[in-house]
């Protein structure tokens, strides 16, 4: 493979990688804990954009609430990272790069 073919691979694949992380800024994850009884909305940027209490867990002394609440956030947290790893990942797909090879950048 030419030096060349691998250069226009290269860019081809920051092409890629700068659509991917616009779409993973826009997409949107639902984090839960209490199964289900506490949800929080976030996007891929790791932005949060709402959370939903079940009324029924209201009377819960504070702890607890808080406890559900931080448990949410990471697993809307986790999902976002899956979701973004699993779009990234099919960027290097395809590209035949010779092993050793180091890239400028």
């Amino acid at each position: 493979m030419k030096l060349g073919d691998i250069m226009k691979q290269a860019q081809q694949m920051q092409a890629g990688l700068a659509q991917a992380q616009e779409a993973i800024k826009t997409l949107e994850v639902t984090g839960e804990s209490g199964a289900g009884l506490v949800k929080v909305r976030m996007t891929g940027a790791m932005e949060v954009l709402g959370v939903d209490i079940d009324p029924s867990i209201l009377t819960e002394n504070k702890d607890v609430l808080e406890d559900l609440l931080a448990a949410a956030i990471n697993d809307a947290v986790r999902r976002a990272q899956a979701v973004a790893q699993e779009k990234m990942g099919g960027l290097t797909a395809g590209i035949d790069i010779p092993e050793g090879f180091n890239m400028p950048f």
